[in-house]
This record gives structure tokens, sequence and C-alpha cells, in this order.
């Protein structure tokens, strides 16, 4: 299924010109996190509220076909916006490179977030600095093709 709805990009510059970039070069540019060589994936989900388009760079966390959206917001004491759309519409697209698919959400929990937490320690060492910022048990969700 392809999500529908209005696409609102995202007021943050940086978020918007990285999605803006990556789109238009199946990923061949603007595949990073800024300033970093962490390749990421661009998510859309359907805001919470609104039920607009949203647009995010995630890192790229994947083992085995799925994929890993931590939300983590760089170890703030909140969620990240996007954290509420996947709560109330469990349903995303992710683009990794040319490859466009649509996702089930599902938050993790126990053993199964314990597992992916250290593969994503793995992938992206700064996430176990992020937990160590914050009192809050950073949410996982995996995403896995619809």
């Amino acid at each position: 299924m392809t999500l529908t709805g209005t696409y609102v990009p995202s007021t943050s510059d940086w978020v918007r010109e990285q999605v803006e970039a990556y789109e238009a070069s199946d990923g061949r540019e603007a595949s990073t996190l800024p300033g970093t060589d962490y390749p990421i994936v661009v998510v859309t989900s359907v805001g919470a509220k609104s039920g607009n388009l949203r647009k995010n760079p995630v890192m790229r966390v994947e083992r085995d076909g799925a994929y890993l959206a931590v939300a983590s917001k760089g170890g703030a004491p909140e969620n990240p916006e996007w954290y509420h759309n996947f709560v109330a519409h469990p349903e995303v697209e992710l683009q990794d490179g040319a490859e466009k698919h649509t996702y089930r959400v599902r938050e993790l929990a126990g053993e199964e977030r314990e597992d992916w937490w250290q593969h994503a320690v793995a992938t992206w060492p700064t996430y176990a600095s992020y937990a160590e910022k914050t009192d809050r048990l950073i949410p996982l969700f995996l995403l896995e093709r619809a």
C-alpha cells in the first residue's frame, strides 16, 4: 500500500534539504548523517495529529531485510515527533537508496528490544552515548515489509 496524504516538508532546514537531495538522487546524494559517514534511510510516516505525510532521515540499522528506527532524538528527554506518528499510524514507507517499500511498524520490548539495541549500537556506537544522556528508555521500532 502506498501512503496517501499531503506531504508537508520539515520546518528544519537540514532535514528538508537532506530528504530532498536523497530522494532526487535515489539515495546517491545526502545518504549519510551530515558530518559523518553513517548511512541513512528516509522514512515517510503519517502525522499523528495532522494526517499529513512527514519525511525523516533515520540512521540505517538493517538486519535480514528489517529495519530499526531508534527514537533517540540525540538523547533528548523527549521522543522525536515521528515517534507519535509511528504509534498512531503503524505503517510507513522506507527508502533505502533507490528501493522504496511499505513497512509495518511495531515497538520492541524485552529480549527482542535488547537484541536489536545491541545491533543498533554495533551499527552506530553513538546510540550508547545517547542512552547515557537521557532518563527515558529509548523506544525502538522494528519496520518489517508489509
